[in-house]
């Protein structure tokens, strides 16, 4: 619970401060272990805060609201709306002088120094995971590390960062250390760095775990995905999910589907292609995750600007079958959610070859797709039609809770405009302060 958001909104809604103190003290009281003496003091010292920082003005203590929520944008969701948002997000940041930056859209960014790239990119855990700190911490530090290896990249380094509310137990903060170093031990990627927070510092009560682990690398040869080209090929190996499968068998009443996730075959796997003579010869490589195969093939084919042909007969094969039947039970679309499947683009004539390659590391390959030239779009074969493949509005609905806020969307138009409009806002914030710093230097 947020309480200081508690009371700004009670405030909005123009109830009295003595009303707000001695409801929000009985919030903390249903949350925290403490007597209400404390639980009045702490929330008329909330209302005296809200009441010191209300009514500021400025750049650098107002923005520009987009009247959008983030859940009711999908953001997060890896679909049409999260799509969207971080667009604008590279709109932001704008062109740099990295090799591989954020408008890309890639798993990572790149930058060139010493003769070779220099990887970096983070996860965030999965949200849903905060229970249970270990599989969070093990399943974000092998998504980041994936994330450098589709880059091209070998991993030398890591780092965290973790948040817990004000309530939560101290030795989440352990367990989820231990997920990560796990993975980064197995891997001989040490983790050298991070923070440890609180949530929202005093003001956020609950137990609640988030926050992500990054990685850097160093790369001679970079698989990104604008190096797809018409005439390749797209190979795909066989998958079980990470932190979203893991999330929706422990959710959906099927635990026993975790220990298929536990597992580091896409990164031995990359670990041995990347040794291979035929690793040169690769294209681009990415992982099958942010909003499934849908979303990653619009992705591709976006920054890429070729037409992405998925074929639909080999794919459900790749699927680990215990996922695969969970998924069918709980009527949730394989092709619409994180596999953790790695996703190569080469050409057809050495196709044969990584995915013998690919075998050597215990892990099967199969080709699902391929590109042409032509529109910039993704599509979906079946029995030799093609079919719209493009994103939906959030990735497939794989928790109960995710069916439900699934149900009442916004018109989509509206809501763009008003995320559209707050990012220009940024920009032009961004504008305005770097002009002033630039003026102090002169």
């Amino acid at each position: 619970m947020d309480v200081e958001e508690y009371v700004r909104r009670g405030m909005a809604d123009g109830k009295d401060e003595n009303t707000l103190q001695k409801s929000l003290a009985d919030h903390i009281l249903r949350i925290k272990n403490t007597d209400s003496s404390y639980a009045s003091a702490f929330a008329r010292a909330v209302i005296e805060e809200v009441n010191n920082s209300r009514s500021l003005s400025g750049d650098f203590f107002t923005f520009e609201p987009a009247g959008v929520g983030m859940g009711e944008f999908g953001v997060g969701s890896r679909g049409k709306g999260d799509f969207f948002a971080h667009r604008q997000i590279a709109r932001i940041i704008g062109k740099t002088s990295a090799s591989v930056g954020v408008d890309e859209m890639d798993d990572a960014g790149a930058v060139c120094a010493g003769g070779k790239y220099i990887i970096c990119t983070v996860d965030g855990m999965h949200s849903r995971l905060s229970d249970f700190p270990f599989l969070a911490g093990f399943h974000v530090t092998r998504a980041t590390l994936r994330d450098a290896y589709v880059m091209g990249a070998k991993p030398v380094m890591l780092f965290s960062d973790i948040h817990v509310a004000d309530d939560g137990d101290v030795a989440k903060i352990f367990d989820y250390t231990a997920g990560i170093t796990t993975v980064g031990e197995a891997m001989d990627v040490p983790l050298v760095t991070g923070s440890t927070l609180r949530i929202g510092g005093d003001m956020v009560l609950g137990s609640r775990l988030t926050g992500c682990v990054g990685a850097v690398g160093v790369a001679e040869h970079l698989t990104a995905r604008k190096s797809t080209r018409p005439g390749d090929v797209l190979l795909m190996t066989e998958g079980a999910g990470g932190g979203t499968i893991a999330t929706a068998a422990i959710y959906s009443g099927f635990p026993e589907v975790v220990d298929k996730t536990i597992n580091l075959n896409f990164l031995n796997a990359c670990e041995v292609l990347m040794k291979s003579p035929v690793f040169p010869q690769i294209h681009a490589m990415t992982d099958v995750t942010n909003g499934g195969l849908r979303g990653d093939a619009f992705e591709m084919a976006e920054t890429a600007k070729c037409r992405i042909v998925i074929d639909e007969s080999d794919i459900g094969s790749l699927v680990q079958p215990q996922v695969k039947e969970m998924l069918e039970t709980l009527k949730i679309d394989y092709l619409g959610v994180s596999l953790d499947s790695l996703l190569v683009v080469a050409p057809a004539e050495v196709a044969d070859e990584i995915c013998r390659v690919i075998l050597s590391a215990g892990v099967t390959m199969k080709q699902v797709g391929h590109v042409e030239a032509g529109k910039p779009e993704a599509v979906l074969r079946v029995d030799g039609k093609d079919h719209d493949f493009s994103p939906r509005f959030r990735e497939s609905a794989y928790t109960p809770v995710k069916k439900v806020a699934d149900t009442e969307p916004r018109d989509f138009e509206e809501m763009k405009a008003g995320v559209l409009r707050a990012s220009e806002a940024a920009i032009r914030k961004k504008e305005r302060v770097l002009g002033r710093l630039r003026a102090g230097k002169k």
